[in-house]
């Protein structure tokens, strides 16, 4: 019997990352995979065998996701995230970083198989029903060890 596409992209998850270079290699047929991220490269390898099989997106279709990206995320999104960043002065409110997700936003991370998640509040952030006013101090309660709290949360 003939394994379906959602079949063999489940199988890659087990895979080493040797393994998943080597199949990286093989279907984009490159000399080397760009990454030793194996999440990086599964994803990459699950997108490319749905392209293969069921061919790549029409060029308007790239353009819309773009401009969708542009539009409605918040990662991107520069209207929901004006560029007012400034260091503050003496006795002014700190006003945003522009790393930082809009309001609302959960972050996530997985941090020795457990499941830390983040709110990002107008001014600080809520981690287990208590409000904090660095993702840095978060990381350290977490881990017990310093950390630059965006370079802990990927942002």
């Amino acid at each position: 019997m003939e394994q379906t596409k959602l079949e063999e992209i489940m199988e890659l998850k087990g895979k080493t990352l040797s393994e998943l270079k080597a199949r990286y290699k093989e279907v984009y047929r490159v000399e080397t995979a760009p990454s030793s991220n194996k999440i990086y490269l599964w994803r990459k390898i699950a997108y490319k065998l749905q392209e293969i099989k069921h061919g790549e997106l029409s060029t308007n279709t790239q353009g819309k996701i773009e401009e969708f990206i542009q539009k409605y995320d918040p990662i991107n999104n520069k209207t929901l995230r004006p560029d007012n960043f400034e260091a503050p002065k003496h006795g002014n409110k700190l006003k945003r970083d522009k790393r930082l997700p809009i309001p609302g936003t959960i972050i996530t991370k997985e941090y020795k198989d457990n499941k830390i998640q983040v709110k990002i509040l107008e001014s600080g952030f809520e981690y287990n029903k208590k409000t904090y006013k660095s993702l840095s101090a978060i990381a350290k309660e977490t881990t017990g060890a310093h950390w630059n709290g965006y370079l802990f949360f990927g942002l």
